[in-house]
């Protein structure tokens, strides 16, 4: 009988499913523009929710607009149990290309763009994307604040922050959660998942499968791979759901069979003995 998948609670929010889905990768190339298949990037994100994903992971920038159109099309009305995470604070001169844009004037205006594609009152999530060096992020997280004030946001993250910046953000606003790249062969945010941990806050690690090198045969997951009778990518998800109860992984794909590989990761548990050579190896 499989086990039942693990959950993970947003302070004072909702509880979902620990093994999201992020939502750059159904975009265009680069990250601009549509898909070349739209209605396979629906059918994906259909398939999704109705294997138990309960967390979307998507921000302006992705297309940019593209992402949260499509989750729109293909999900509303939503499902009650669905939360949809939104970012703001970069913006797209073109394919590939991203600059930070933390201005409060900016965060105001597409978050009110975000809502309008994503066809909803209140986002759930709402995470500065990036920090402007431009801009104190005293100063961005401050906009985030009045738009929850407003209503418009339910809760409030960061991303992409250093550990000061997370304690100054936290001086201004309730953060429930931090989303910044980690995964097997980059832990730079180790030390910030464990403070996570200790203050109740999530932490959504982007780039879980290291832009799919930790998926690759012959990586140093196969042979612990080969025991669970699992895929490398599979394993390397199966560490982060071991490495902290506060992690959420939010892997994307454009493919459905690559989605159902994934989401089969939830099943795998590894040992401690296991946990340890993996982190020791890479």
């Amino acid at each position: 009988m499989a086990a039942p998948a693990p959950t993970l609670t947003f302070r004072d929010g909702p509880t979902v499913a620990r093994l999201g889905f992020g939502s750059m990768r159904i975009t265009g190339r680069g990250v601009w523009g549509p898909p070349r298949d739209e209605g396979e990037a629906v059918a994906l994100l259909r398939r999704l929710v109705d294997q138990g994903v309960t967390f979307i992971d998507t921000a302006d920038s992705y297309g940019p607009g593209v992402s949260e159109e499509l989750i729109a099309k293909a999900l509303h009305p939503y499902p009650r149990e669905l939360v949809i995470a939104s970012k703001g604070g970069f913006v797209r001169p073109g394919p590939g290309s991203w600059a930070a844009d933390g201005r409060p004037k900016h965060l105001c205006r597409v978050c009110g763009e975000s809502l309008k594609r994503l066809r909803l009152d209140r986002i759930d999530l709402y995470q500065l994307h990036t920090v402007d060096p431009r801009v104190p992020i005293e100063d961005s997280l401050g906009a985030l604040v009045d738009l929850q004030n407003e209503g418009k946001i339910r809760q409030i993250g960061v991303s992409n922050v250093s550990p000061d910046e997370l304690s100054r953000a936290q001086a201004v606003a309730d953060i429930v959660s931090v989303q910044n790249p980690y995964n097997l062969r980059d832990r730079w945010s180790d030390g910030l998942i464990d403070d996570c941990a200790a203050a109740g806050i999530a932490f959504i690690p982007y780039y879980p499968l290291a832009k799919g090198k930790l998926a690759t045969p012959g990586s140093p997951l196969a042979e612990i791979a080969a025991r669970h009778q699992a895929t490398p990518g599979q394993i390397a998800l199966a560490w982060l759901l071991h490495r902290s109860p506060a992690l959420l992984p939010i892997p994307g794909t454009s493919s459905v069979a690559h989605l159902d590989e994934n989401l089969a990761a939830v099943q795998i548990r590894l040992s401690e003995e296991e946990f340890q050579n993996l982190a020791e190896a890479i």
